[in-house]
């Protein structure tokens, strides 16, 4: 099963909003304080309130910052460049810091490397978004969708002096999103807000299909004449047709001047940032030299995080990336004692049967360990008590 969340801008986007409604959903909020603390910014406070807005309770964010003018993209970048997020968050907070700086750049006719970020060069820029990734890494959302942007109308005061709304540097984000025009005045959706949800959603649409989990609402500080100031994300469980096809992203390099010891390194880097399978195979390569082809198969919204693990840990100068599909089974996972230790079992399901049942070797292998058997009677024994309790909630279900 995929955890999907869709995103509903009733009253528009914008960073703080967002993690308001993350949080509101569950994400835990050391979730938000780790990752705060892993770009440094030792002088931001966040209080999380619980207002009722149109008559509902919902969850507000207070980003306060030390004040400060603003700074360039560059440093901008460097900040999460060197901070200690997860590769996850930190690859998808830079790509989301990268579309407001080609944004910026395209708006003001200047490179991007030459972007000076005024209203949006302070910590709590950095806060919106990496806080925002940090967030749904949390809830493990993998897929996200986001209803139709609402979009206002007016004008706004700037550095610049007076500017039409929605901001330039926010149309150009949201430049192939679906919008609608509202009547409701002022500004609706931040830049930020834009580039978070334009780097995070893999869909534009309605509620997608899903067994329903979670929702939370966050709400922002203004009040709308003819709308709540609220984005609602709903988070549940989509369940694909049984065996239908999905799209994978298999990233490819070819290799002969990397340290044998050092290949299995990789691959763990690249496991550790999302990957779904990694391998390796010997190749032949130019001048009869030996070397080994690394091949890394992910899901296509970690096809960045992985290209550039890849790049960073490897010797490699390019990676060659091909989108293919692949058919799965839906998976559950049984958990059956073996001499009073939990083993894991994974369940490949097929339209509701099984048709693969497969313990999970380290389980077994610790087990081993603890008890001085052999791994493979282990193996046999979580099988079997893993196939009873299947045939038995096989039973129930007819």
């Amino acid at each position: 099963m995929t955890r999907v969340a869709h995103v509903d801008p009733v009253g528009g986007l914008a960073g703080d909003m967002l993690l308001a409604a993350l949080l509101d959903a569950g994400a835990p909020r050391s979730a938000l304080n780790d990752a705060i603390a892993a770009v440094g910014l030792d002088d931001v406070v966040i209080d999380v309130s619980e207002p009722v807005r149109a008559g509902l309770r919902a969850t507000h964010v207070d980003v306060r910052t030390a004040a400060g003018h603003g700074r360039t993209g560059e440093a901008m970048r460097a900040a999460i460049a060197g901070s200690g997020l997860t590769p996850p968050v930190r690859t998808r907070s830079i790509d989301a810091l990268d579309r407001l700086i080609d944004a910026e750049a395209a708006v003001h006719g200047v490179n991007s490397s030459d972007v000076v970020l005024h209203e949006l060069g302070g910590d709590d820029t950095l806060v919106d978004i990496c806080g925002a990734f940090a967030l749904l890494d949390a809830l493990e959302i993998e897929r996200l969708v986001c209803a139709p942007v609402p979009l206002g109308r007016g004008v706004g005061e700037m550095d610049h002096g007076p500017m039409p709304l929605p901001a330039p540097a926010t149309m150009a984000l949201l430049a192939g999103v679906p919008v609608v025009g509202v009547e409701t005045p002022g500004e609706l959706v931040t830049p930020t807000g834009a580039a978070i949800v334009v780097t995070a959603a893999d869909a534009w649409g309605e509620l997608p299909a899903m067994v329903l989990r979670a929702t939370g609402t966050g709400v922002g500080t203004r009040e709308h004449p003819d709308r709540p100031n609220i984005v609602r994300i709903t988070i549940g469980d989509a369940r694909a047709e049984s065996g239908a096809g999905t799209t994978v992203v298999l990233l490819q390099a070819n290799i002969d001047d990397l340290v044998p010891e050092l290949v299995p390194d990789v691959l763990e880097a690249c496991m550790t940032a999302g990957a779904i399978d990694v391998w390796t195979v010997p190749i032949q390569m130019k001048k009869a030299r030996p070397g080994v082809l690394l091949s890394v198969l992910g899901r296509p919204d970690q096809e960045r995080a992985l290209a550039e693990t890849l790049l960073t840990h490897s010797s490699t100068l390019g990676v060659r990336v091909q989108r293919l599909e692949r058919y799965e089974l839906d998976r559950a996972i049984r958990e059956v004692d073996i001499d009073g230790h939990t083993v894991r079992v994974k369940i490949g399901l097929l339209e509701g049967r099984a048709v693969n049942v497969a313990p999970e070797h380290d389980d077994c292998a610790a087990v081993a360990a603890a008890t001085g058997r052999p791994v493979k009677q282990i193996w046999a024994e979580a099988l079997a008590a893993a196939t009873v309790t299947q045939d038995i909630e096989d039973a129930h279900a007819r």
